[in-house]
Parts: C-alpha cells; sequence; structure tokens
C-alpha cells in the first residue's frame, strides 16, 4: 500500500496577536515597566481555522466491491465467486482522517428489501461494533486508533439467515511519528553530493532525493533538514517543498551577500520522493542539505513539547566545563533525566547558539555513540547565532558538541522536545504560509514590535489535541542587538479578549540572536499555554519587524 502525504491547508490556524510592554527577565536587562497587569496596547487578529484533509488524502472502497455470501450452512459460509457483481444488499464505504489518530467513514447501505440487517464493523485494530440498519442508509461512523499506522476497515452485513455481504477499505492514520536518522549529507552542490557540481542559479531550484534514499523509505512523508546556503553571490532566500507540490510563498533560510546561513527545515516529502530547495535571488548560492530524521504513517517515536530550558551554558558552567570549548574540542551532554527529558528517548528537539566565537567555524551535534560527519551550525568570529537541531541521542542518554574551528567559542543548549517511542503527539504538515508579518499584511497594520514588547498568537484556537507548532521565525530590520524568545503563555483567550491578562514573564532562553540591520531565521517547535497561545519576545533595546510560517503541527488526537 502507497503511503500518501497529509498537507492541509495552513489558513487553518486562528491567530490572535498583539504588542503588551514586559518586565525583562533575561540579558539584555532593561528596567522593569510600572504595573503588575493590563494589555491596553495589546491588538488582536483571528485567522479562520481549517483542518479539512485534500481530496488525496480520502480513502474508498465502492459499493460494487461488497462481496456477498451464503447464509450460514454446515458452519461455513460461500463466499460469491470473484467477478460476479454485488447483488443487493451492498455497502460502499468512503473514509478519511479527521486528526493524527482519528477517521471517519461513511458506511452506505443499500438494501431494497427494507429487512432489517445487523453491520458489524471492525475497524482492523481488534476493536468492532454493531449497528441495526433498515433498508437503505447511511452511517456515519468515527474512529480514533491508539497507534500510527496502517489498518483495514471491513464492514459486514448479516441477518438472521447469517453472513450476506462485506466490504474492505484499506486506510492508514494521517499523522506521522519520527524515525532519528543518523546526521548524514543528501546534497552539497559545491563536489556534487545529490546533486550536478555547479552554484545553484538566480531563480533555480536544487532537487534533493529523500524517500528511498539510504537509510530513509520510499513512503516517508516529511523529512528534518539542515539546511545551509553558502557562497551566496546577492540577498535572498530559500524555498524548501516537497516536489509536485504548489511552491509557498513562505521563505525557509534567508541570506546576504558572503554569508554561511544554516536553519532547520521540517519539509513534506514529495510523491516522487524528492524534495525542492527553490532560491528566491537575483544570485547564485551553493546548499548543503543532511538529514537527522524523518516521519512515516508508520509507529515509532511520538513528540513531546517542553517549555523551553537551558541545559549548557559554558559561559557559567552549566551543563559542562566552564569556559570556551576550544578548537576541535568535543563535549558531552546529558539529555536524559534532564530539562524534563525522561531516559529511553530516541531523539531530542534543541536550540544551539554560539557566541563570542574566536574565529570562523561550525558546529557538529551528533549522538554520543556515532561520529560527527555534518554540521549544524555555521559562525565566523565574534557572531552570535543560533540554530534548532533535532538529534539522535545514543544509548546512554547522551550527545556530543563538536567545534570545528581553529579558535574556542563559548556554546549554548537549550531544550524544546523530545522524541520516544512513548510520546502521543504525531507530526501533521500543512502547506507553509505565513501568519504573521509586522511589516504589514492583511492581519496586522501595529508596526514593528517594541523594545521589549511582544506578539501573541492563539495557536491552539478550538484545536486542545494539538501540543507544539512548526513555525519558522524571521527578524528583520533589527535597530539593536538582541534575541527572540519564543514561549508558552500562561494567559487565556478570555482574559486578553476581556482584558484580563496579566504580563507573561520574558524569556530565559533565546530562538535567535541578532545584530543590529540584519536579517535572521531560525525555526522553532513552540509551544504554547493552557489555552494554546505562543509569545515572541523581542529581547532589544530597538523596535524589530518579525516574520513567523507555520510548516506544520503535532497533534496527540
Amino acid at each position: 500500500m502507497r503511503s500518501r502525504r497529509l498537507v492541509v491547508s495552513a489558513a487553518v490556524i486562528a491567530a490572535a496577536m498583539g504588542i503588551v510592554p514586559v518586565s525583562a527577565q533575561a540579558d539584555p536587562v532593561k528596567p522593569a515597566k510600572p504595573g503588575t497587569s493590563g494589555t491596553s496596547d495589546a491588538h488582536g487578529v483571528t485567522v479562520t481555522p481549517d483542518r479539512a484533509a485534500p481530496a488525496g488524502q480520502k480513502f474508498s472502497s465502492p459499493a460494487e466491491r461488497t462481496v456477498r455470501t451464503a447464509p450460514k450452512a454446515r458452519g461455513k459460509a460461500a463466499p460469491q465467486a470473484k467477478g460476479i457483481a454485488a447483488e443487493e444488499p451492498t455497502v460502499g464505504l468512503d473514509g478519511w482522517g479527521t486528526s493524527a489518530r482519528g477517521v471517519a467513514i461513511d458506511a452506505t447501505v443499500t438494501n431494497a428489501a427494507w429487512t432489517l440487517l445487523t453491520a458489524t464493523v471492525e475497524w482492523g485494530d481488534g476493536t468492532k461494533e454493531q449497528y441495526d440498519v433498515h433498508g437503505t442508509q447511511t452511517l456515519e461512523l468515527k474512529h480514533a486508533y491508539q497507534e500510527i499506522g496502517y489498518y483495514t476497515a471491513k464492514v459486514t452485513l448479516s441477518d438472521e439467515s447469517g453472513t450476506r455481504a462485506l466490504n474492505t477499505m484499506d486506510l492508514w492514520t494521517l499523522g506521522s511519528d519520527f524515525t532519528p536518522h543518523a546526521p548524514t549529507r543528501l546534497l552539497d552542490t559545491r563536489d556534487g553530493t545529490g546533486a550536478p557540481k555547479k552554484v545553484v542559479g538566480a531563480w533555480g531550484t536544487a532537487r534533493v532525493k529523500v524517500g528511498g534514499a539510504p537509510g530513509i523509505p520510499a513512503n516517508a512523508t516529511a523529512v528534518v533538514l539542515n539546511l545551509t546556503v553558502t557562497n551566496p553571490s546577492r540577498a535572498g532566500h530559500i524555498t524548501a517543498f516537497g516536489t509536485g507540490d504548489e511552491r509557498p510563498t513562505s521563505s525557509n533560510v534567508n541570506y546576504e551577500p558572503g554569508q554561511t546561513v544554516p536553519n532547520l527545515v521540517i519539509v513534506p516529502i514529495g510523491d516522487d520522493g524528492y524534495v525542492d530547495l527553490y532560491n528566491h535571488a537575483e544570485g547564485s548560492v551553493d546548499l548543503i542539505a543532511d538529514v537527522t530524521g524523518y516521519f512515516t504513517h508508520t509507529s515509532s517515536s511520538g513528540y513531546t513539547s517542553l517549555t523551553p530550558s537551558r541545559l549548557v551554558d559554558t559561559r557559567t558552567g552549566l551543563g559542562a566545563k566552564k569556559g570556551q570549548v576550544g578548537a576541535g574540542s568535543t563535549f558531552g551532554v546529558q539529555i536524559a533525566g534532564r530539562g524534563g527529558v525522561p531516559s529511553g528517548v530516541t531523539a531530542v528537539a534543541l536550540n544551539v547558539t554560539v557566541t563570542d566565537p574566536r574565529s570562523a567555524g561550525h558546529l557538529s551535534v551528533f549522538p554520543s555513540d556515532r561520529q560527527a560527519t555534518t554540521s549544524s551550525l555555521n559562525f565566523v568570529a565574534g557572531q552570535t547565532v543560533a540554530n534548532a537541531v533535532i538529534v539522535p541521542v545514543g544509548p546512554d542518554g547522551k550527545i556530543n558538541v563538536l567545534n570545528r574551528a581553529t579558535g574556542g567559542s563559548d556554546v549554548i543548549v537549550d531544550v524544546v522536545g523530545y522524541y520516544n517511542p512513548a510520546g502521543q503527539s504525531a507530526y501533521m504538515p500543512v502547506r507553509p504560509e505565513r501568519l504573521l508579518d509586522t511589516r504589514g499584511d492583511a492581519s496586522w497594520n501595529y508596526g514593528p514590535l517594541d523594545d521589549f514588547g511582544y506578539a501573541y498568537m492563539h495557536l491552539g484556537y478550538n484545536r486542545p489535541t494539538e501540543t507544539a507548532w512548526v513555525l519558522n521565525t524571521t527578524v528583520t530590520e533589527t535597530r539593536q542587538n538582541g534575541y527572540l524568545g519564543v514561549v508558552p503563555d500562561p494567559n487565556s483567550a478570555w482574559q486578553y479578549d476581556s482584558g484580563t491578562a496579566s504580563w507573561p514573564p520574558a524569556p530565559t532562553s533565546s530562538t535567535l540572536n541578532w545584530t543590529p540591520g540584519k536579517t535572521v531565521p531560525n525555526l522553532v517547535q513552540a509551544t504554547g499555554g493552557p489555552d494554546g497561545i505562543v509569545d515572541f519576545f523581542n529581547q532589544s533595546y530597538g523596535t524589530t519587524h518579525l516574520v513567523v510560517d507555520i510548516f506544520g503541527y503535532y497533534d496527540k488526537g
């Protein structure tokens, strides 16, 4: 059975946003503003939610496939001969996904004789239901599977004499589980790995083979790539999307001439197994793509989101030896048992930051039982740069960090979530879409984020089973040094609507860092508060514009 990908419309997310004065709780430090609560300068907007699965995600077994059987005789049923059209009663099946594990089936029974029938529904996971059917009738059936996977649903019609007709339909859950993959290079246009050895030209596309690549099944639905731009001749951005899909207007990596810029992407895989990387620029670039994991409709590891917390800060000696990581040096990071991460995890979602590097280079983040073969983030001397990282965890519960540079550097590691077999949240990609652009769009005309202000976004609107959202955040037109913090908001939507929301605490971890005048992107797996609200803090003495694109979400339903 061939897998199909879930990609729903992302006009789907209900969002509310506002700028609120806050007191600073992390560097850079600013005196607290007076007062303890209030949202007098908050601004809200709403986007209508929509999660309907596209036509390609629907399942069907028409009534013509109904198989008739004779009444029971001597303990056995005689099946209908193949190729003989089914007589009444018949049952046609039409199904579709409703959530990560939920499905719905319309079972249309046609029986002109109006004989009372019993419809037995078997969902393929050992559960069974029965319904009484009179004549022609459509049963509206719903079910939630305990595990991600492929199933065969069967509806059997019977009367007092025994089984009379049945139909079956193959289906699969729409959510996908994660499988870690040893960090491996799939693409490098500099040396011809995975594509021709040449730069990607202006408005050009590099195509990356993912599904069916070594160690990745052909039916993988989405992939985690660390995407790096290097040697760009002009400013621009890269957009990643599944081959065959409509190219979205969102961006994944923004760059300036001569920069080397990494960013993590979680992108659907095209039906042919490829991912397209489009260079939206008037100049050429080299592209590098490293895989660290993939998603399938097969039970593996689900996601558990965490409130971001700091595991390592070499400036203070938190989680590692105090002092800069030397040139070519590696240090281990204990993951299991820290920051809310249990033992037995298969992979961890991190935000890794390099600060005050003495020379240009890159960091490699990799499992403790493997060798470093790829890069996780690149930097130049004196730069502070962050990048999201999803990395497999070694059997000892650790990962390693290698400083591939000729000079030392300080390293910060924040954890945002983890994957393990007990995780209940499955990944649901959406068509990439822009949720917020403070430079001005249909939902925002309030200008840039104020210094030490924040925007709040109600991503969990009427979606209580969604646990985290995969977003790309980009800051631009920055005025002062600063960083962006993306954290859960403790307030409810009602509190914002009624003007009684309290000022949320400022973040103690960063998502991305910037210097004046820079455009900086970073992926974030954002966790919402009790009501599914996420805060985007401008931790800076100057204003900044913020762009937020959505690529998917995790659902435990």
